[in-house]
């Protein structure tokens, strides 16, 4: 998440010291590589998105100084919106994301894995939703924690759940594990891409245990299929 506080990232480092014995850390996985995911064509899923008829009170920028000019969109299953892609490395540190690789890191995101402990961001494909403000509450309209993604860029789908949330006036960010399985750059200093990508949400979803991204490929994949199923 960009734009993380002092206050902010010393209360994380508080809570991230255990107490007790921690659990054997959760399986992610293969790291993803770049892929296209399930059988959904993209140009289905970016038709299907072409109208939008608006759901946010107001328009995010997609960076500090940027317009506001992106609109969350809506139909009855899904939440969308086409912006850029910054790159979220927050969470539990790696060799890819770290404080010496990411200028703003920050070892928390927040919704945590099924052990209580912050997102890989550099294993684990995830989205990043505003955090509540008057522009627009995602809690409003079926997104939480792990609710089902499909992120597409040009000719790929990636699907992904959503793992953190940033500032309120700025949208357009998916972790380095997301990026990467797009061909994105995922460098958290300097990556990701200006424009051109489309972010879905579908509501009501879930995907649990929330680092299962295997599980998010089963469940998006059926539920593109319905989206697009639907008048």
């Amino acid at each position: 998440m960009r734009a993380q506080s002092l206050t902010l990232a010393a209360a994380s480092a508080a809570l991230l010291a255990p107490t007790t014995a921690p659990a054997a850390p959760p399986s992610y996985g293969d790291r993803p590589v770049t892929r296209r995911e399930g059988t959904v064509p993209a140009a289905d899923l970016l038709a299907k998105v072409r109208d939008c008829a608006p759901v946010s009170r107001g328009r995010y920028r997609s960076d500090n100084g940027a317009p506001a000019t992106i609109p969350v969109c809506g139909t009855r299953d899904a939440v969308f919106w086409k912006a850029d892609m910054d790159i979220d490395c927050d969470g539990r540190p790696g060799p890819r994301c770290n404080r010496r690789t990411d200028p703003y890191f920050a070892p928390t995101t927040a919704f945590a894995d099924s052990a209580g402990r912050p997102l890989s961001a550099e294993r684990l494909p995830f989205i990043v939703v505003p955090a509540p403000s008057r522009i627009w509450d995602y809690r409003e309209h079926g997104v939480r924690g792990g609710s089902v993604v499909a992120v597409v860029h040009r000719d790929r789908v990636q699907y992904a759940v959503v793992g953190d949330t940033g500032p309120q006036h700025i949208i357009g960010e998916a972790s380095y594990a997301a990026a990467e399985a797009l061909g994105i750059r995922p460098d958290p200093h300097g990556g990701g891409v200006p424009s051109g990508v489309t972010y879905i949400v579908f509501k009501n979803t879930r995907v649990s245990p929330i680092e299962d991204h295997a599980a998010a490929v089963t469940a998006g994949e059926q539920a593109a299929k319905r989206f697009l199923a639907a008048p």
